[in-house]
Parts: C-alpha cells; structure tokens; sequence
C-alpha cells in the first residue's frame, strides 16, 4: 500500500481516486477506534471521547465533514462541528477542550479542486511519523465499533464559545495595533471572516481583500501564493502593511509599505530578533528548515540567534522545538510556529506578532525585515531517479562547488519524497552565480 500521509497530512483531488467521502470514514473511524481504546484504559471508560471538526470553504469540505462525523460517531467519539475556520483554531480548541482529535478539512494553499485532512492529536500537535504509520495499518483491518449508548454525537452549538476563546487568546498576545491600516487578503478560504475580525478587535483600520468565502475561488489568483493584488492594494490605499493568508490560514505572507512582499525567512528573522531584544526564555535559538536562507543564517549569528535545521515541513520544526524546548521556528512559505502561544503554525498569530512589532517600534515592516539580507537563491527541479542526490559523480560536483563558492553561498540537493525529481538548491552571492552553478549542478545530476 503506497504512503497515504504526506508532509502535512492526507491530500488530494477531492472525490478523486484517493480523497474520497469513503477514505475519510475509514480513517476517521480507525482514529476514533483508536482514541477510544486509550480512552477506556482510563478511570472514565464509559465517558465519549471529544473531537472538533473544521473545514475551509471549499465546496467538497461539506462531503468530507459529513463522512468524518459518520467515521468518529461510529467509534464511539463525540464530534464537536466548527464550521468554516483557520485550521490553528481547530489545534487550540483541540487542546482547550482536552479533545482526543482535532481534525481540519482542507487543501491549505491547493486549488479548488483539491482538498486534505489534517489530523491533529491530543493537546493540539500534528501526528507524529509513528503515529500515521499506525493509523495507515489501522486501516487494512475492520476498526471497532461503537453500538447502543456508545454511538457518538454531533453538535454545533460549541462554535461560538470555541471561536471566542481562540480570538482572545490571540489578542492576549499583541498590544494595541491603533493607527495601523492593515489590507488584509483571506484568500477566499478560512481566515475570511476572522482574520479583519481579530484585527480590527486589536485597534487596526482594516481593509478586507478576497473576504467574501466564495470557496469555489479560494486561492484563485489571492492570498499568500497570489499577493500581486495585496501588494498594489497596499500602495493604492497607502496602507502600513498587507497579510495574505492561505486558505487555511496556518501561515501569512507580509507586504510593505511600498508593495514589496517580505520572505518568510526575513519575517522569521524579524521575530528572532524581537524576541532576542525582549530577554524572552530561548530567545538565543531559532528552529527552521534546510531551505531557510544563508541571509538568515548569517543574520541570526550576527545576533548570537543559533539556528536549528530541520527537514522540510512544519512539522518537522515543531518537533524539533518540542524535543529541544525551543519556542520560535518556522519555514520560508510563511510558516511560523510560536510555542509560547500555540500549539502549531497560525498565520493570524504571526500576523499579529508582525504588527505589534510594527507598532511597538515606530519602524516600517520593511525596514525590520531588511534585518535580513537575503542572498539570491535558484532552485531547480531536475528530473532524475532519486538516487542520483547522494551518487559519487554528483557529490563531487557538488563538492567542486561549493570551494568554488569559497563560504559565501551553500548547495543543497534533496531528493523528492513522492516523485523522481532530484531539487538542486544554490544560494550565491550574486543572482549570476546562484544560476550558473545551479544549472551545472543540475546538469550533471540529470546526466
């Protein structure tokens, strides 16, 4: 059986040939089966279980939402329906109501067609490797099943009071944003209602771009893949600072004052080093992927910030941040995972944290995030069996390189997980030198 789980859960072409209504009842019912089990070793046996349920817009969130009900139900779990909401208000609700599951229907920033299921564990983190190893088994035999008082429950009257206390605690973590205009664009997906709402709750002048929940256009040319129209809304309107979130809203991409997009790497640099400036506990450590930027690198050493890297994925930072007690990582898509206020990747925080930095400071987000200069980057997607990254011939190009390079730019290969695709990365000092080594590296691995 090929791997169900990617990076971040379970993707696809909704009601194609593996995102299905009867795939999502399944595992659905296999993690219920399973949360069940652990829960009847407790003191409570008979007690059913708690799992909240949320969706972006999409259109095929309606029929996926339906089959992880039946597929929770049937194991015995009682099953609290959110509705339309970031996917960070599914983990935090997770974790404040002592759920044994959190799960978010969505394809985060996939087109329309397409749709996912994030699984979330007990205390709102993302499911472990073993974990979905286990789940993955789970499902080549029959799960248990619940009967008579056992069968779960659906409900939607949590909603409000779950979407309250996520709010709160998101405005608990900035101070006032008065006299900032902030764009911000929703990207037609789960942040459209409450992202201008928090915002605005903060003492921001909003103004809401691609806010009107159409799921049939989420990411459709807006939000955090798609910010030219952020950006020339931001300099039309002479705002601050722009936020374009993804479709569920677990990342945020930041626009300035002049209409220049901001890189994740150079947001994470900026809260680094906010941080570093505060005197909070683990300021002195920033967990981020091996494709972060030598800009940062250099930045955070500048600023005695040692960075941590991780393979990619936000999961794979928080667990780095778990294992080691590091409280700020995150990923250049946008990602930012802050443990002193969450349990995983939330753009609306992110976002919050940006401006409160903004304002506390009386500096433009572009002048913050120039903190970090960033060097040219090139990748390069070559086509090639998997195996050619670590081949003999390969590593001595790569070798060759980077003396070439003399410390002052770094090469990366990394073979894709799900195709035959080898990734040349090449950072340089100069744009002409990041492409031509790109390109000679990428000559010889597709060789």
């Amino acid at each position: 059986m090929a791997r169900l789980f990617g990076t971040d859960g379970v993707r696809g072409l909704a009601n194609g040939d593996v995102l299905t209504p009867e795939l999502t009842l399944r595992l659905t019912a296999a993690a219920g089966a399973r949360a069940v089990a652990e829960r009847r070793t407790a003191e409570a046996p008979f007690e059913r279980p708690i799992v909240v349920v949320g969706r972006d817009t999409r259109p095929s969130g309606e029929m996926l939402e339906a089959a992880a009900v039946a597929g929770f139900t049937s194991a015995g779990c009682d099953v609290s329906r959110l509705g339309v909401v970031p996917t960070p208000l599914v983990a935090h609700a997770t974790d404040r109501w002592h759920a044994v599951l959190g799960l978010a229907i969505t394809a985060s920033h996939n087109p329309m067609p397409d749709n996912g299921l994030k699984l979330f564990a007990a205390g709102g983190r993302k499911l472990s490797d073993a974990e979905e190893n286990a789940l993955e088994r789970d499902l080549e035999t029959e799960p248990l099943r619940a009967t008579g008082n056992d069968v779960g429950r659906s409900y939607a009257d949590g909603r409000p009071a779950r979407v309250e206390a996520y709010l709160t605690d998101l405005l608990s973590s900035a101070g006032s944003l008065d006299g900032l205009h902030v764009v911000v664009d929703g990207a037609q997906g789960a942040a459209c209602e409450l992202a201008p709402e928090v915002y605005r709750r903060a003492g921001a002048k909003v103004t809401a771009l691609h806010c009107s929940g159409d799921g049939h256009l989420i990411n459709d040319g807006c939000g955090a893949t798609h910010p030219e129209s952020l950006a020339a809304a931001v300099v039309e309107l002479g705002a601050d600072i722009g936020i374009a979130h993804d479709g569920d809203a677990d990342r945020c991409i930041v626009v300035d004052g002049s209409g220049a997009v901001l890189n994740g790497d150079q947001v994470l640099g900026l809260l680094a080093l906010a941080r570093k400036e505060s005197g909070l506990p683990g300021s002195d450590v920033l967990v981020a992927t091996v494709m972060s930027n030598l800009g940062l690198h250099q930045a955070m050493t500048a600023a005695g910030i040692t960075v941590l890297q991780t393979a990619v994925g936000d999961r794979y930072v928080l667990e780095a941040m778990l294992s080691g007690g590091h409280q700020l990582g995150g990923e250049q898509s946008g990602h930012v995972v802050m443990l002193d206020y969450a349990t995983t990747g939330d753009g609306l925080l992110t976002a919050l944290q940006v401006m409160d930095r903004v304002v506390r400071t009386g500096t433009p987000v572009g002048e913050l995030a120039s903190a970090v200069q960033l060097l040219p980057q090139v990748l390069v997607n070559v086509r090639a069996d998997r195996a050619r990254a670590t081949a003999p011939d390969v590593q001595a190009a790569v070798a060759e390189m980077e003396l070439a390079l003399e410390g002052k730019g770094r090469v990366l290969l990394r073979p894709s997980g799900t195709e035959s695709l080898v990734r040349v990365m090449v950072e340089a000092p100069t744009q002409e030198q990041a492409d031509a080594v790109a390109q000679r590296l990428a000559s010889v691995v597709g060789a």
